[in-house]
C-alpha cells in the first residue's frame, strides 16, 4: 500500500512574509473556492501574498491547451 501524500510542485519566491517576516515563500497551484489557482503564500504562516487563475486543470495540461 502505498502511504505517500500527494504534494505540489513549489518553486521558491525572493521575498519576505509581511506577516511573520520569514523569507520562506513559495508559488505553487491550489484548488480554491472559484477552481484552480495559482498562489505566493509563506511556508511559514502560510499567508497568502497572491493569487491569480491558474489553468483550468491546475497542473494537468491538456494537449488541446497547447494548440
Amino acid at each position: 500500500m502505498d502511504t505517500t501524500a500527494p504534494s505540489a510542485e513549489r518553486t521558491p519566491v525572493a521575498g519576505t512574509c509581511p506577516r511573520c517576516a520569514k523569507s520562506s515563500l513559495a508559488e505553487y497551484d491550489v484548488v480554491g473556492e472559484t477552481g484552480w489557482v495559482r498562489v505566493v503564500k509563506c511556508q511559514n504562516c502560510l499567508h497568502s501574498l497572491s493569487r491569480t487563475p491558474a489553468n483550468r486543470l491546475g497542473p494537468i495540461t491538456l494537449l488541446v491547451d497547447l494548440v
